[in-house]
């Protein structure tokens, strides 16, 4: 039997959702903060709830590669993840699980398609927060493997369209793998929308009085952004993006929602809307698409 993608979503990852959260992995502690987000992801894990799935495929923006994407190749990882930024509000002592046979069969296969890639197979290796993040508001029981591919910073190095043709690959790459492998698979695209972020602190972080969107103009892109992938047209949006990441400075730069959609055939189906917030000026959507209609 053909393995097959279950879901697609879009996961961002700021730290301040776990710290409000208080898990118990996590050592900062908070009152509050950040609701409409992290009941959206609320949402998103009751759905995927109802799905059987063996494994999440992840790409995240902050494990950055310059010369090809890796991948976790490693069975097990325990360690403490502190984030560089907000050292006082990530301090998080994870444990996981890695899908090796998975993880190889896609970097083979994107490697048949002319990409560089590489397994990563130091024990020691940190792995990072945007994966931690983004598996952890998922799926906070952290009982499914995964697989972890790093962004190849192709847009720094050359442009977005470089990007785009190697996102493209990459989505091929990992269709036929999960095929092959006889999985069900949620795939998780780790990023944000609009990216530009406060510059200082406020006193109490989960002070949400001080939180809001950068500038009108980030908050006009992501709600075009929103309603393109809203209404089915996932191509156009990929066909937009150029002028996107660059105007709203967004993380669509690292390749993670253009990997995904074309992972998902380029959905022309409806997107589930489960939160849009802002973290520190940035702006957040978490979204789900189901291509089986499963939800």
């Amino acid at each position: 039997m053909a393995g097959t993608i279950v879901a697609g979503v879009l996961a961002p990852h700021p730290p301040h959702l776990v710290y409000a959260e208080n898990p118990p992995q996590n050592e900062p502690t908070a009152e509050c903060g950040w609701e409409s987000l992290r009941w959206g992801y609320e949402r998103l894990r009751k759905d995927l709830a109802a799905l059987e799935y063996d494994a999440i495929v992840i790409l995240s923006p902050h494990w950055q590669t310059y010369v090809g994407h890796h991948f976790l190749g490693v069975p097990h990882f325990k360690s403490l993840s502190v984030d560089p930024v907000f050292p006082n509000l990530f301090r998080f002592h994870y444990e996981m699980d890695v899908d090796v046979e998975l993880a190889r069969a896609i970097a083979a296969a994107g490697a048949q398609r002319g990409l560089v890639t590489k397994m990563m197979e130091n024990p020691d290796f940190r792995v990072d927060y945007g994966t931690i993040v983004s598996c952890h508001l998922t799926r906070p029981e952290w009982d499914k493997p995964i697989v972890a591919i790093s962004s190849c910073r192709s847009t720094s190095y050359y442009n977005v369209d470089v990007m785009a043709q190697q996102a493209k690959a990459l989505a091929d790459a990992t269709k036929t793998a999960i095929a092959d492998s006889g999985k069900r698979v949620v795939l998780l695209a780790s990023n944000s929308l609009s990216h530009r972020h406060f510059t200082t602190e406020s006193t109490v972080p989960e002070d949400m009085s001080q939180e809001h969107i950068m500038n009108h103009g980030q908050y006009l892109w992501d709600m075009r952004a929103i309603d393109l992938l809203r209404n089915g047209k996932a191509q156009q949006f990929l066909d937009e993006m150029p002028e996107f990441t660059e105007q709203a400075i967004s993380e669509t730069d690292a390749g993670a929602l253009s990997w995904m959609l074309n992972a998902l055939d380029m959905p022309t189906y409806e997107a589930e809307l489960y939160a849009y917030g802002t973290v520190i000026g940035t702006g957040n959507a978490v979204m789900g698409w189901f291509p089986g209609g499963d939800r």
